[in-house]
């Protein structure tokens, strides 16, 4: 049977370095929601991925989001396909020794409607 995790909102996954890959809907979608023209958020919150094939969030210096404020994301509602397919789309060996999501074995139908639920981008703000 499927394992799904539910998502706790523990923030751990925004903790770790990495980076968060940004698609031009997204872009757009995270500019419109802090009230920015894409250009002014590009220059603000955004850094060239390191294959240089486009755009990621920028770290702070402690290598955490620069979304995340406390214990919360501060563009929650809007956040980056990456960050909404973490843990079931994509995780690495040993995520949850800090992952709080809780797994669920469900069956295959469910846990598809689940995936495909967290892989249904927000409507734009």
């Amino acid at each position: 049977m499927p394992v799904f995790y539910e998502c706790q909102r523990c923030t751990a996954c925004c903790r770790w370095p990495g980076q968060v890959v940004l698609s031009e809907a997204e872009l757009s979608r995270l500019a419109r929601f802090k009230g920015l023209s894409e250009f002014e958020f590009i220059q603000e919150w955004t850094r060239l991925r390191a294959d240089r094939k486009g755009l990621a969030l920028k770290d702070k210096p402690d290598g955490t989001c620069i979304f995340l404020e406390g214990d919360n994301c501060a563009v929650q509602s809007v956040k980056p396909q990456q960050c909404r397919d973490f843990p079931n789309r994509w995780n690495f060996s040993g995520f949850e020794k800090f992952c709080k999501a809780i797994p669920r074995e469900m069956g295959d139908e469910e846990y598809q409607t689940r995936v495909l639920a967290t892989t249904t981008p927000p409507s734009p703000q």
